[in-house]
């Protein structure tokens, strides 16, 4: 058990009273390893998007936290989840993007798959010329699916398989946002970007959560929806984040403007809301488009915020979709000097953890709090196995 673990009594105490995660939750290669089973492995965590693989046949592979999977669009237009690897001696099937136009063939035998995962083919698996063999039964050989679920397009995948059923799982957030269940039309090419900050995940998740930063990071964004204009969003254990009561609609300079999404109640003509699903996904929703940040562990230090925007209508201004794809980048941008800024801060010796304003960092102690719930949880599972 790492030797922090006390700490996080700390943690889960009242706002007003409570320490932030310390320094070995940023820093240790060991707690970094329970947390990828803790915070990401037995939970449904955000992978990729959906439009990542548009088409049927499509294939992507994903490493998430190192371990090789496979995005797929099967032949009946159902996104999967595969382990990357031939059951026959673990070979990495698909190295790069691709159409699948038959089967998933294995480049070191020639073991074949469906895009659904069985197992279709063996070549001389029984001798030269003998494509079956007694004891090799294809049925049970088939590729290892994981656990997926799309929702908002973004592809969450549960890695131990123990995680409630998704429906059950994010039934909070889902009905916060009921009125936005419509279809998410991707923007395209020059609606998807990614970031790569030298930084711990969770960093990303806790700037992301509050908007009391907003007239020093972001004086643009705040010169017209300002920090008083925002509110805090706190759901314990599910999600958290910020709303603004202040949305201003992108126009072009012909006057073009996005199209809404159908049937928003009065509330949405001037307001946005911006959730952290936990653990790793960021969510934003506005009258007229939204956005969706898949983030990527590259390691203890290093994120890459895989960022992706939609609209209400599969049709829109594509002079007016890259606009709003540069308008984002740059607020995003802004952020990347204080979450880099944070993680170099972890590795002050003694660093507490640091503490929250009751008033603006609620947010953000909600997901401190749920990461050392989940934490705390695991080890003693793990302790009462012992």
């Amino acid at each position: 058990m790492p030797s922090n673990a006390h700490a996080l009594d700390s943690v889960r105490r009242d706002v007003t009273q409570a320490n932030g995660l310390p320094n070995a939750h940023y820093t240790d290669p060991k707690t970094h390893e329970e947390e990828r089973d803790a915070l990401l492995f037995d939970q449904w965590a955000g992978l990729a998007v959906a439009s990542d693989v548009p088409e049927i046949g499509d294939a992507k592979p994903v490493t998430f936290l190192g371990m090789p999977l496979l995005l797929v669009r099967s032949k009946d237009n159902t996104v999967r989840v595969f382990q990357n690897i031939c059951r026959h001696r673990g070979m990495i099937l698909v190295e790069e993007p691709r159409k699948i136009e038959g089967a998933i063939r294995c480049p070191y035998h020639s073991w074949c798959y469906g895009t659904d995962g069985r197992l279709v083919s063996t070549p001389h698996v029984g001798g030269p010329g003998q494509n079956t063999h007694d004891s090799i039964d294809r049925a049970t050989l088939g590729l290892v699916e994981v656990r997926s679920h799309i929702w908002r397009d973004v592809v969450w995948i549960n890695v131990s398989g123990t995680a409630p059923d998704f429906a059950e799982a994010m039934a909070p957030a889902i009905s916060r946002w009921a009125e936005f269940e419509q279809p998410l039309y991707h923007g395209g090419a020059n609606s998807r970007f990614n970031l790569d900050v030298n930084c711990n995940w969770k960093l990303a998740v806790e700037n992301y959560c509050e908007s009391y930063h907003l007239p020093w990071v972001h004086p643009g964004l705040n010169s017209y929806s300002r920090l008083e204009d925002h509110y805090n969003i706190e759901e314990p254990g599910t999600y958290s984040g910020q709303g603004t009561l202040v949305y201003r609609q992108l126009k072009g300079e012909d006057g073009a403007f996005f199209p809404d999404f159908a049937d928003l109640s009065d509330k949405w003509d001037s307001a946005a809301e911006y959730l952290a699903i936990y653990p790793n996904v960021l969510l934003g929703t506005h009258r007229d488009h939204a956005f969706a940040i898949v983030l990527v562990p590259q390691g203890q230090g290093a994120t890459q915020e895989q960022v992706h925007l939609y609209y209400a209508t599969p049709e829109t201004d594509e002079t007016l979709r890259a606009q709003n794809a540069a308008l984002w980048k740059t607020v995003f941008e802004e952020d990347i000097f204080v979450v880099e800024g944070m993680q170099k801060g972890r590795n002050a010796p003694g660093f507490d953890g640091g503490r929250f304003s009751p008033a603006m960092d609620g947010p953000t102690h909600c997901f401190h709090h749920w990461a050392a719930d989940r934490l705390s949880e695991r080890r003693s599972t793990l302790q009462a196995a012992e």
